[in-house]
Parts: C-alpha cells; structure tokens; sequence
C-alpha cells in the first residue's frame, strides 16, 4: 500500500518482482487493448502519473506506473551502477512478465524514467509497442560529455556521477524538510527545476512527499564517488543512482543498434523552458561552472555546458535513419514535467500516438 493519498479510481498494491518488493499503482481494465507501463523520474515516484492514469478510458487502457527501487514505496534495494540501469530494467521486465504477464506494451517515461526507457528497449526490444519519452536524459549520460556524440570530458568521466548531487538539498530530503526559505529546498526544486515558474502543480504536497521518501546513500540517491585529479575532483562511484546516470555506464545511444524490425516508435515530448535537460543545464557542471558558481572551472574546451538536447537529438535522427521513427514535440512555456505542466497538451497528442501504433 501506499504511504501517499491515492486518487479515487487507482489501485495501490505491492508486488514481490525480481526478487525485492515493488510498488504499482493500477487502472483500467485487465482486457484493454492498449497496456501502458508509466516510469517515473529521478527523486520521483508512481503518484506523479495519478492525473495521467485518471484521463485515461478504462476499457481502452490499462495503465501501470511502477514505483523503481529506492522511491515511493518499494523496497531500497541497492542500485549496481556498473549495470547503467540495468537493475531498474530487470524489475520493471520482471513485473512485466511475471506479474502482469505482458507480452507486449507500450513504455512511457519521464526524466530518467525515459533513459531506463532506452535500456529497457536496448534489452527487450520486442515487448515495445511504442515509447512516449518525456524530457528524457541525454542517451549519453547527464554530465561529463562535450559534443552532440557524446564525446566525454575525461577518461574517467569526471564531473559525473554521485559527486553531483547537492550535499544541501540531500540532507534536507533527509530531514523531511518542507519549507521555501532555502533556494535549493526540495519545494523549490519542485517549483523552479521540475516545473516552470509560476506554475504549481495541483497535488503539490503529494509530490513533495514522494520527493521526500526518496531513499538515500551510496547505494541509491546520489551513490558514491572516487577522487580525480580532473575537474571538479571527483569521477564517478559503481553504486547510487547517479553513477547509473553518468556516462561511464549509461548508454542509451545503442538503441541505434537495435535491428529495424523491432525499433519502437518514439515520440519525444518537451518544454521549451526545461532547466534540467537542457544545452544550459543548471543541474550540470559545465553550465554551473560557467556561471561563476563552482571555482576553477577550466572553460568550453575542457568542459563545456553539456548539449544534452543536441545529444537527444543526433541520437534518434540516427535512430531515424537506421529504420526507427520519432516526433518531437516542443511546450511552450512549459518546463521539465510538460504531462504535468501542459496536460491539456499532452492527453490527446499521447493518446492519438499510443492507439495508432498497435
């Protein structure tokens, strides 16, 4: 069960998958043609799917947002970076085939949830009908990385990985802290990073709280890390989320490689106002070190702002041209949560997406 306030209409329940216990919440009928799995983003959880899930016709789809290990209510099991995500896609492939006993679906991810995307369809490429990928990270990793291929700073990746995480903002995730009076509050993070200003989500304090029940440390939010000699002094750790996240292990770019005949259809959805995925991230080094914000910065041609969309970009047109299908669809005024912030948007551009790739 859920330790958060459940929409009228979706089932909480817990499910023991790939050996842990994982967290789903569930709607729609068993028999719908059109099964959706809903992956959420980083310090995230199921919760952020409940309006999506609710405008959904029940007989038409059945719609299942899974808690990933370390968020929500599933168990804290450890995160073994040097798999990339391949912990995270083992669970959701088993909850796919042992609990629900899919054979086929349609994956839908935001934020990080889209990178699990690109490892799941590099694992399991025929069980995906379609992928709706949310501003999803780069398929080169967040940080580290200097050019639309992917090119890394280091050759040790420095300036990826659990380094990165903002030692003020984890030790108020750990005290539950839910005021505004501190610019990098989890609520601010919430209001300014994840959604575009003024905008306020309506279940604000829901999603504050799945925020907050992020489990943290070295095995899952931020991970480790090894001291460096490059800058900023540190390289990526091998356990924690964001070491899966860093270049050294994460590469979603070899959805390339998936053969023509089992490439899923993409429809990449973003806002214009993204500050997280963006080619001026100010959740990365090379932009905050450009901004005056971390010393001795060694400039653009050692480590430049990463051009994540750029990335995003050169990725799927190769995609593109090795016989897959994408779209892209920009926001305006809307940032990194556009399912969230332009809903009326996005319902009927998914839903038309999702039904006529069968």
């Amino acid at each position: 069960m859920s330790q958060f306030p459940v929409s009228e209409g979706i089932t909480s329940r817990d499910v023991h998958a790939n050996g842990i216990r994982l967290h789903i919440l569930e709607r729609g009928s068993k028999d719908a043609p059109n099964k959706l799995l809903l992956v959420h983003g980083n310090i995230s959880a199921a919760t952020w799917w409940e309006e999506v899930m609710l405008g959904l016709d029940e007989a038409s789809f059945h719609a299942v947002a899974v808690d990933l290990r370390g968020y929500g209510d599933s168990e804290a099991a450890p995160v073994d970076a040097t798999r990339g995500y391949g912990d995270f896609v083992d669970d959701l492939h088993a909850i796919v085939s042992d609990v629900l006993h899919w054979s086929h679906f349609h994956y839908v991810g935001h934020s990080m949830g889209g990178s699990v995307g690109y490892a799941y369809a590099i694992a399991y490429p025929t069980f995906i009908k379609s992928m709706t990928l949310i501003a999803p990270g780069s398929p080169y990793g967040f940080g580290g990385t200097k050019d639309a291929q992917g090119t890394p700073n280091y050759d040790d990746f420095a300036g990826s990985g659990g380094g990165m995480g903002n030692p003020e903002l984890i030790r108020m995730m750990r005290e539950g802290y839910r005021g505004a009076d501190h610019p990098v509050a989890p609520l601010n993070a919430l209001r300014n990073l994840i959604f575009k200003p003024p905008f306020i989500a309506p279940r604000e304090d829901v999603l504050l709280s799945a925020i907050l029940a992020t489990a943290l440390g070295d095995d899952n939010y931020p991970g480790n890390k090894v001291p460096s000699d490059n800058w900023p002094g540190f390289a990526p750790g091998d356990r924690g989320v964001l070491n899966a996240l860093s270049p050294k292990y994460d590469h979603g770019y070899k959805i390339v490689d998936i053969p023509a005949e089992h490439k899923p259809p993409i429809l990449w959805i973003r806002g214009d106002s993204d500050v997280i995925i963006s080619n001026q991230s100010t959740s990365e080094l090379g932009t905050l070190g450009q901004m005056g914000l971390i010393p001795d910065w060694p400039g653009t041609d050692v480590f430049p702002p990463q051009p994540m969309i750029d990335q995003i970009q050169a990725v799927l047109e190769r995609y593109q041209a090795s016989g897959g299908y994408f779209e892209e669809h920009i926001f305006e005024n809307c940032g990194h949560s556009p399912h969230v912030e332009r809903y009326d948007l996005f319902m009927p551009l998914f839903q038309e997406f999702v039904t006529s790739h069968q």
